[in-house]
């Protein structure tokens, strides 16, 4: 079935940019849709993103050995969605206006070079699972890249943030250099400053889950908070504060810095 995302600048904003609830159309079971503000927002942190550094023609394509040469970088992105909002509208089209809201990442880029010694074996995906033909070859040198990260939630009624969740982008199902081969594989062309989201990153165990819908079991386990505090969505004033860093022996520790966003009202 195809789905279908926005693709869009506008929104992508830097950590510490409030992020308004947005509004769009809901449908409760057995009654009409509706227009208002979602009640249902929800993070969908530790995606990856990775800069384009290098422009291609329109028609061209870049191959599976090439692709890392058009990579600047990687952030920290934190890719909102308004899940009541995308549960009606996302078939037959995909979720637009439940995700093209905001996307918050992090102030800086981290350098494809500064990662070098943070390399690893990428996720070892299952011999029946889904491949695609313009990217299925991997390359000799590790593609995956050992990042920590974590997923923390700070509400009005709590002095520090609490930690929901650590996970690994060397989970991540496709490489970079995977998604910038598939990406152009249509022709379509790269401009420098391109960003190329992961997608949500999420390990095999229960608190590496990588997004709030898949820590709340899509509601049904609310989440106790040591403020006394349950959420299954987050309310007006909750930050999602997401952060990531890389550390192995022998090497200097490089961090990201923190992609954080406030829920503020609706306007």
């Amino acid at each position: 079935m195809p789905i279908g995302y926005h693709g869009r600048a506008s929104s992508v904003v830097v950590s510490g940019t409030p992020v308004v609830r947005p509004s769009g159309q809901t449908r409760a079971p057995d009654q009409d849709p509706v227009f208002g503000p979602t009640q249902a927002p929800r993070l969908r942190g530790r995606a990856r993103a990775s800069s384009s550094g290098r422009a291609t023609r329109s028609a061209s394509r870049i191959a599976i050995d090439e692709a890392e040469d058009h990579l600047f970088g990687v952030v920290l992105l934190n890719d909102w969605s308004a899940r009541d909002i995308q549960a009606w509208e996302y078939q037959p089209l995909g979720p637009f206006l439940a995700k093209s809201f905001a996307t918050t990442m992090s102030p800086w880029i981290v350098t494809m070079e500064a990662l070098e010694p943070f390399r690893c074996r990428p996720f070892e995906r299952d011999a029946g699972g889904p491949a695609a033909a313009a990217v299925s070859a991997l390359r000799e040198r590790p593609e995956g890249i050992d990042i920590s990260l974590e997923m923390h939630l700070r509400t009005p009624k709590m002095k520090a943030p609490v930690r929901l969740s650590r996970g690994n982008a060397r989970d991540a199902y496709w490489t970079a250099a995977q998604m910038v081969a598939h990406h152009t594989s249509n022709g379509c062309n790269l401009q420098p400053g391109d960003l190329l989201g992961s997608g949500t990153l999420s390990g095999a165990t229960p608190d590496a889950l990588g997004s709030l819908m898949e820590l709340t079991q899509a509601g049904k386990a609310p989440l106790r908070l040591p403020s006394g505090e349950t959420r299954t969505f987050l309310e007006d004033g909750d930050e999602a504060i997401q952060r990531g860093r890389c550390e192995r022996d022998g090497a200097v520790a490089i961090g990201f810095g923190a992609a954080a966003g406030r829920i503020a009202p609706a306007r």
